[in-house]
């Protein structure tokens, strides 16, 4: 397809129906895609039969001359080049903007409703995990497209599901995700063809779940479809603008004169888009905050009487550095404090001699309003951790609050700290989630946390904001220490570590802190202040010296402002025994012992093939080959029905090792330090399992850690991500503690798989052996930990095979129940996740219930 010529474009600029301004406030995404107005009208939306100007309208001109839309014309270069003088005329554009354009709307009713039960009107109650309507449509002659409307009321976001039968009944192949926002018209667009003999509509898979839904529908032409998914795709999902017009760049080029340009192929291109884009974190942001966040909230009698009935009301002291800060953020912090709903604070701010006279007079000016606030003028600039020990020597608090100059407290940040210390009193360190917020105050970027995760501290300080410390803690310690500027708050919780223990510290799941995002500050970008990686590096280094760890050392670790702590190993290497079950398939096994023999630096290991009745006579012969080359290789014979827990057991009481390593017999090894490193964590007195970064054949991730609660017992921690994905807040490439680790690749100290019983060989015969015997562990006190440093790719379930008969059905149902009815509580609450995200997926992604 051809490109307009520069006299072509040159016409169209200069002609009057060209308006800029008009342009740019019909078509927003003009502006975001970052292309002057005629630029983009003359490449792009004259191909998408946009208007260029409200003079002009492109749908009525076609609509006008049947032979300039069938014969795939641009209307407006026509027009100007032959329709005005063939005395063809145009037609104003209505002044509204083509989405908001007054649509036939009409209701939709369901013909049928599949596990639900009526409860008048839109309100209708779930009686299974399978609810859905089917909906039956007037037949169209022509190919055209149905814009449906969904409003939901439920006080939540729900993940629903849109289904259309071209004649074959409904499959995944035809289906439709759709986010549905709370209390908002949530608008998809499906194709609607002659062939469409039904919809189908999931709104949630939830039992016993109240909904209530309004649902109306629209028949629109392809310019409407074009225009509608353009806006889907830059408004809604917040997709990269930029590459969505480079995108289209490519299907316009596609075209050819014997295939022309046409916007229903246009519109096709679109749709695929969009179905391949997921609503962005920013928008599932903003809906949480307003229907769970808000939901969640203490009425404002309920905080009234709560502060009445309180047995204990701690003064907390907020401690705030103050240099050179921006008078309208530094107001907007103090104010935020003066706006809390727990009235027993102190505010306790430090100038650190800003040069800007304006700062220290705003702060003066605040001191002399409220006795709770109180100033210190230093007289010489000193960095933030002296100026944060000025502000220390003000405080008369219970407990120190920390508070960065131009960041927010939410209202109720106190309120939440002071019921936590009612509860807990014994506690000396709280922290809480945070989000970030930008000049406008505009929300995004929440993290919300782990529960106290002591190797993910030790790999980044992952606690932050809100952190509350008792007074007497910080006392002890000394306060901030000089020469740590840029980690001055991680080394102090480094610090602080030394003398409490890990119940001493507690985390609120719940956004108290709002981290203002600017230029140059460490919320925007890890990378904006580089001094940081040095400062925590030596932060952690004296860390351990202190607590006379020696041999352990600390380099920076695979993101920015993380790191990498190497434990030593033990002088006399510990043996460990690798146990690989298996049942022929010498193409897999092969693989998995000779990169193991091939690849791992660490020295002292063997290797047991656990021989489940292997038939095949090239299997049996490399089990003699291989013994025979490498003395770190035997094989013993397990002649009983597979039982990947008894198979396991077996091998255990059969070997040796200090350490015991379940290796499955479909993985192969990627870096030679895979063993070293586990083995370093696994020789620990405090860690029970150990596990590894498995990836796919493909090189996506299979396994970054296990989760509890993830699809009714546990998932795998950002399965399906890139290999090289950082994932949540860097978790991906950050060694950490979590509830569990697969048994494809794990390693544990021979005591304490013996001190917790081994694997579960009654009923847990194939699934989820591997999760109760992780719980079973971090039950008996240790702690079960994931590294992304032994990597290991593994071809997941391809020598087992699936759950594919009525028996492993039943199987795998009754191993389901055993393991939520031993661990019900576990299953529910993963302190390592949070309650925030959604249980539905293994993204991290948010919650929507």
């Amino acid at each position: 397809m051809r490109q307009l010529s520069r006299n072509e474009c040159q016409l169209i600029e200069q002609s009057v129906f060209f308006d800029e301004q008009w342009y740019y406030a019909r078509y927003p995404d003009v502006a975001l895609c970052g292309m002057s107005a005629v630029d983009h009208f003359t490449s792009i939306g004259i191909f998408l039969q946009r208007d260029p100007g409200p003079a002009f309208s492109v749908a009525a001109y076609l609509d006008d001359y049947p032979d300039i839309k069938q014969s795939n014309k641009l209307a407006v270069l026509h027009f100007l080049t032959q329709g005005k003088h063939e005395g063809r005329r145009v037609r104003s554009d209505s002044g509204k903007t083509l989405l908001a354009n007054e649509l036939s709307w009409q209701p939709l009713h369901a013909t049928h409703a599949n596990q639900l039960e009526h409860k008048g009107e839109d309100n209708w109650l779930t009686v299974g995990t399978d609810p859905y309507f089917i909906y039956v449509l007037p037949p169209q002659q022509d190919k055209h497209w149905i814009l449906i409307e969904v409003v939901q009321n439920t006080n939540t976001i729900l993940s629903g599901r849109w289904y259309v039968d071209y004649g074959q009944g409904f499959s995944e192949e035809t289906a439709y995700s759709q986010h549905l926002l709370h209390s908002l018209p949530n608008r998809k667009i499906l194709p609607f063809t002659p062939d469409v003999r039904h919809l189908r509509f999931d709104p949630t898979d939830k039992a016993d779940f109240a909904l209530s839904v309004g649902l109306r529908y629209c028949i629109i032409d392809d310019a409407t479809a074009t225009e509608w998914l353009t806006f889907e795709n830059t408004s809604l999902l917040k997709c990269d603008v930029k590459k969505l017009y480079q995108l289209s760049d490519e299907w316009l080029s596609q075209a050819t004169t014997e295939q022309p340009y046409s916007i229903d192929t246009f519109a096709w291109h679109l749709f695929d888009f969009s179905n391949a884009m997921k609503m962005s974190d920013d928008q599932l942001y903003q809906n949480w905050i307003v229907t769970v966040e808000e939901g969640r909230k203490m009425p404002l009698l309920d905080v009234q009487d709560t502060l009445l009935t309180m047995k204990r009301t701690p003064l907390i002291s907020i401690v705030v550095p103050v240099y050179n800060a921006p008078i309208a953020h530094l107001k907007q912090a103090i104010e935020s404090v003066l706006q809390q709903q727990y009235p027993h604070w102190e505010l306790c701010l430090a100038d650190d001699a800003s040069t800007d006279t304006d700062v220290v007079e705003l702060l003066r000016s605040y001191a002399a309003k409220d006795q709770r606030i109180k100033l210190v003028v230093r007289p010489e600039n000193g960095h933030i951790s002296a100026a944060s020990n000025s502000a220390l020597a003000l405080a008369k608090g219970d407990y120190i609050a920390l508070l960065d100059q131009d960041d927010l407290l939410a209202e109720d940040a106190l309120l939440w700290v002071a019921l936590t210390l009612n509860e807990q009193p014994h506690l000396k360190v709280i922290y809480s989630d945070e989000d970030k917020v930008d000049e406008f105050n505009r929300r995004f970027s929440p993290h919300f946390k782990s529960d106290w995760n002591r190797d993910l501290f030790l790999s980044q300080n992952y606690l932050s904001h809100l952190g509350v410390y008792q007074h007497d803690l910080i006392r002890y310690i000394g306060g901030f220490r000089l020469g740590v500027e840029g980690s001055q708050d991680y080394d102090l919780m480094l610090r602080c570590l030394l003398h409490i223990n890990d119940n001493d510290i507690f985390h609120i799941p719940r956004v108290l802190y709002h981290w203002r995002a600017l230029e140059g500050s460490t919320a925007l970008s890890a990378t904006e202040k580089t001094y940081t990686d040095t400062a925590g590096l030596r932060a952690l280094t004296d860390f351990f010296t202190s607590a006379g760890l020696e041999g352990v050392t600390v380099e920076t670790g695979l993101a920015d402002n993380t790191y990498k702590v190497n434990w030593p190993l033990p002088a006399s290497l510990p043996k460990v025994s690798l146990l690989i079950p298996t049942r022929d398939r010498r193409e897999l096994t092969e693989v998995a012992v000779r990169s193991i023999l091939d690849k791992t630096h660490y020295a002292n290991y063997e290797i047991v093939i656990l021989d489940n009745g292997s038939v095949e006579a090239d299997t049996l012969q490399f089990f003699a080959d291989i013994v025979q080359e490498d003395s770190r290789v035997t094989v013993l014979k397990y002649d009983y029905p597979f039982n990947y827990s008894a198979i396991n057991n077996f091998g255990v009481r059969h070997t040796t090792g200090d350490i015991i390593g379940l290796v499955n017999n479909d993985v192969e090894v990627i870096n030679p330090q895979w063993l070293g490193e586990m083995v370093s964590h696994a020789s620990r007195k405090d860690i029970g399992c150990v596990g590894a970064k498995l990836y796919y054949s493909n090189g996506t991730l299979q396994h970054g850690g296990v989760i509890m609660s993830l699809g009714g017992v546990a998932g795998h921690s950002h399965k399906h991500f890139p290999g090289d994905a950082a994932g949540y807040f860097n978790r991906l490439k950050l060694v950490q503690n979590l509830s569990g680790v697969t048994a494809a690749c794990l390693l544990v100290r021979r005591e304490v798989y013996l001190q917790v019983g081994g694997l579960e060989e009654e009923n847990l015969k194939v699934a989820f052996n591997d999760v109760d015997f992780c719980l079973k562990v971090r039950a008996a006190g240790y702690r079960n930990l994931w590294t992304p440093y032994a990597e290991l790719f593994h071809h997941e379930s391809v020598s087992r095979g699936h759950e594919d008969t009525p028996e492993k059905q039943q199987r795998f149902a009754s191993e389901i129940n055993y393991m939520q009815q031993k661990w019900p509580a576990e299953l529910q609450y993963d302190p390592y996740y949070s309650i925030n995200l959604t249980r539905d997926r293994e993204d991290f992604s948010i919650s929507v219930d």
